[in-house]
């Protein structure tokens, strides 16, 4: 059998009858064999008590099951005294960790793969080894479970009947606004995902792009220091720029309200020069543009064609 990808990392399950199993406190279970084929195992996010009794039946049960880092998957799969082969599956080692993949399932064993945390492909590796295995006839099994972009949605009182995930947002903050510009047009509640450092700065940009609308911050959620903050998202932009972010961060902010709704259906009226003229006073073009955009759900090659006759009629040089 070929080795995991990272042999120093993975332990060898013992084969003895009996030995696949799991325990909760203090009681010992049996756990069958893993179906052959790759299992997507979600996780917890936070608080180990979350995991589903299905997927401590499948990672005690599988062949193999690969990780994004051993240490965090051990302290799971310890809390539950469960003994499994570990590989890692992460964005750097994706090509070789699918290929040891692909020769486990083309003999007929069971693959479980786990993220860090939550649901394996949601902003986590394993696209690319699922699209493979089903392209290779391979089963494929999901074990559904925690989620960061449910448990958000779920707990902090922003409308859920539409939802867009945006994932990670560009880190680069003109990246950043252009796709929140493009994101601001869309009629439903936006759920996205941020790192701690760049909340605050995440924060803002959705303040100059998008106005006060109504917002929400999800942080550590299930762990000892969870937090929900609602609040319209100027507020929350200086909320976290006065106290930075800790732990996991997700971000909701909430569909444009009667108010935006209007002037995007008044904007062929003049509500585009006027939101323009009122821009372009504060900020460089690009900035103006991008803001106006989102505020108003209007491509951004319109707005900006538009911002560049607004300024020959003033007899401005142009972009800078």
């Amino acid at each position: 059998m070929a080795g995991p990808p990272d042999a120093r990392s993975a332990r060898r399950p013992d084969k003895r009858a009996g030995e696949r199993g799991f325990s909760i406190d203090g009681a010992r279970f049996a756990a069958p064999t893993a179906t052959p084929g790759l299992h997507i195992v979600a996780t917890p996010i936070g608080n180990l008590d979350d995991v589903s009794v299905r997927a401590l039946k499948v990672l005690a049960g599988a062949d193999h099951v690969f990780c994004e880092d051993t240490r965090v998957t051990r302290r799971l799969l310890e809390r539950y005294r469960i003994s499994a082969r570990l590989g890692i599956y992460d964005d750097h080692r994706g090509p070789r960790a699918r290929a040891a993949i692909m020769r486990d399932l083309e003999a007929g064993r069971s693959v479980a793969l786990v993220s860090d945390a939550g649901t394996p492909l949601v902003s986590d590796p394993g696209f690319k080894l699922v699209r493979e295995a089903r392209e290779a006839g391979h089963p494929v099994f999901v074990v559904p479970g925690p989620s960061a972009l449910t448990a958000a949605a779920a707990c902090a009182g922003i409308a859920t009947d539409r939802l867009l995930f945006a994932g990670f947002l560009p880190t680069r903050a003109m990246a950043r606004r252009r796709v929140i510009a493009e994101l601001g047009r869309v009629t439903a509640t936006l759920v996205i995902y941020e790192s701690p450092r760049r909340t605050a700065a995440t924060l803002a940009d959705l303040t100059k792009v998008l106005g006060p609308r109504e917002a929400a911050v999800a942080r550590e959620l299930t762990k000892m220091h969870e937090e929900v903050v609602r609040l319209p998202l100027d507020r929350l932009a200086l909320r976290f720029t006065e106290a930075p972010a800790r732990g996991e961060v997700v971000i909701l902010v909430a569909p444009a309200g009667d108010a935006e709704q209007a002037a995007r259906e008044t904007a062929a009226g003049g509500a585009l020069d006027g939101a323009l003229e009122a821009a372009l006073a504060g900020s460089s073009l690009r900035d103006a543009v991008l803001q106006v955009a989102g505020q108003l759900g209007l491509a951004r090659a319109e707005v900006y064609a538009r911002a560049l006759e607004l300024k020959r009629r003033r007899g401005s040089d142009g972009p800078r």
